[in-house]
């Protein structure tokens, strides 16, 4: 127990890390960290995602709403639709075996990561950033707000839910999600992106804690040493979001994801 709870801090520090850097991956990241590094079971790890990520979002919302980076209309319609369909993944959670939770979580990794490293190869721009106007969700330069329409109103909403879902469900966020899909159907900056996408993970996941611990979830010593730490870590890494070129935050990103997922199916089936 003594070695574990050094180890929380480290464990904590480097999620919120990520996280900050990247808006995404703290859930990815976290619940992983919790079983591989501190030895919880996914039930155990839930609610301790849940919040350590939560809180250290809402941190980086702040920061982001201050330099005007979080989309907050579109924050709200994904959070308001992700509120809803959380239910329905903590519902799934307590029904579904954890091998097989386990193994959906590492698929969804391994796709996410593949597609996130894809982008950053190909990506436009000397940042790897979009070409404005290009995708369902544009921009318009003059306001450097989103042009809303039907399209872009459905494509949120559908981000929104399946966001939602996979927080209830896993307890990771929805970071992992959010951000990708930010970067393939919006102009968004890979910095706007990561802010906004913290802005629907706090408030989502302030939601879903709720439901979590309303079903039993607890929260030991070790847990909240990780949560605290995993708020340190977000503070450093939107400090140094504002000075890492986007392409570089995406590409490493994705290689972590990719890393987290093997590891983890490894020690699933080897």
């Amino acid at each position: 127990m003594t070695e574990l709870i050094g180890l929380a801090p480290l464990l904590g520090t480097l999620v919120g890390l990520v996280l900050g850097l990247t808006g995404a991956g703290g859930g990815v990241l976290a619940v992983p960290a919790l079983m591989l590094g501190l030895g919880m079971n996914l039930t155990d790890a839930t609610p301790v995602s849940l919040i350590a990520v939560g809180a250290a979002a809402s941190l980086g919302a702040v920061a982001g709403l201050r330099n005007r980076q979080v989309r907050y209309r579109a924050a709200l319609l994904m959070a308001g639709l992700g509120i809803l369909s959380a239910p329905l993944g903590i519902w799934l959670a307590h029904r579904l075996q954890q091998t097989l939770l386990v193994v959906i979580f590492c698929t969804i990794m391994l796709l996410i990561a593949a597609r996130m490293l894809h982008q950053a190869r190909t990506a436009h721009g000397t940042d790897g950033e979009p070409q404005p106007g290009s995708r369902a969700c544009a921009l318009d330069p003059k306001t450097g707000r989103f042009r809303w329409n039907t399209r872009c109103s459905a494509t949120l909403a559908g981000i929104g839910s399946v966001a939602g879902l996979f927080t209830g469900m896993l307890g990771v966020g929805g970071g992992f999600l959010i951000v990708p899909a930010f970067r393939q159907f919006s102009d968004l900056t890979m910095q706007a992106a990561a802010a906004t996408s913290l802005a629907v993970i706090a408030l989502v996941s302030t939601t879903t804690v709720i439901g979590t611990l309303l079903h039993g979830g607890q929260i030991n010593l070790l847990g909240w040493t990780f949560i605290v730490t995993t708020g340190v870590g977000m503070l450093i890494g939107r400090i140094l979001a504002t000075r890492i070129p986007g392409r570089w935050l995406q590409a490493g990103f994705g290689v972590v994801v990719l890393l987290v997922a093997v590891a983890w199916l490894a020690r699933l089936f080897v």
